[in-house]
């Protein structure tokens, strides 16, 4: 598709920087560049590849950046790459759609399964979209679904391509409700009719949250994000609010509420009591460690 030429190419800067050294892109030609999700992208260490980049297309050129979000390191950094710069910002004292509900619950880390699962129960033929931290917690969010009885699917890092678009399309095609995935599904994925989307583990980045909420609510429809924090992200709900520069609105769960919650669930896996501490054991460890290497 390349030899016969092309008005437009999208690829990461990693992959073209490597297309254009072997020869099969020609990009003295290029008249516009945009960077979408740019805080992402130079946060993540795609700087050099785009400064390589750059350096192989014309000097005169349009170059722009989106994203919902940018903290003043990667302004300063997207700055250095262009010159004359004009910022467009778009409700700047609200990086979160209006049409959004937001709400919070105290959950315990090893509660929060049968939270979702009462969820989803009560909102029969909603689209819910699960935020989890990591890929074996995805897996693990599917393995407890899937022993009482609801149907999901996961998108992550582990995943093929292949399996990853079959993922999105079912979710978005509607034939399965619920998809479990982590933050690769945050960012610039349109998602029609995403009626919730659930926090499952909130995010270690700030920023995250709006993208994450950003995914239900969209243009003139409404949309509802449910946090679930557990004793060990109380630091992290903070910050997610400290960005927002609001608080988010906290859930009030009696006692008896939450014990029916237990009490109620069709996990048959439950009873495994040894398991599960081993699990919960796991799943704060893990949490210790990347607050630790985020410190």
């Amino acid at each position: 598709m390349l030899i016969g030429g092309v008005d437009i190419v999208v690829a990461t800067p990693g992959r073209l920087f490597d297309l254009a050294s072997q020869g099969y892109l020609e990009l003295d030609r290029v008249q516009l560049l945009i960077l979408d999700e740019a805080d992402h992208m130079l946060d993540l260490g795609f700087n050099k590849d785009i400064q390589d980049l750059i350096k192989k297309l014309p000097k005169i050129r349009q170059t722009l950046f989106f994203s919902a979000t940018i903290n003043e390191t990667v302004k300063k950094l997207a700055y250095s790459i262009v010159d004359r710069a004009i910022r467009i910002q778009i409700a700047p004292k609200d990086p979160v759609s209006k049409n959004i509900t937001h709400s919070v619950a105290f959950i315990a880390m090893d509660d929060k399964r049968f939270f979702l699962e009462r969820v989803i129960n009560q909102n029969p033929g909603s689209k819910i979209l699960v935020f989890v931290r990591t890929r074996v917690r995805a897996e693990r969010v599917f393995a407890a679904m899937q022993r009482v009885g609801i149907t999901t699917v996961t998108m992550h890092g582990d995943k093929e391509q292949d399996d990853r678009k079959k993922a999105m399309e079912l979710f978005r095609s509607g034939d399965v409700k619920i998809l479990v995935a982590t933050d690769v599904s945050a960012r610039g994925i349109d998602i029609p009719n995403v009626d919730f989307v659930v926090n499952y583990d909130l995010p270690d980045v700030p920023e995250n949250y709006v993208h994450r909420v950003g995914r239900t609510g969209r243009g003139m429809q409404k949309g509802v994000a449910v946090s679930f924090c557990s004793e060990e992200e109380k630091e992290l709900l903070m910050l997610i609010e400290d960005f927002m520069g609001k608080e988010i609105t906290v859930m009030d769960i009696d006692k008896a509420t939450y014990k029916e919650t237990l009490d109620f669930t069709n996990d048959t896996g439950t009873n495994d009591w040894k398991s599960l501490i081993r699990k919960a054991e796991e799943d704060k460890k893990n949490f210790k460690v990347k607050k630790k290497k985020k410190k």
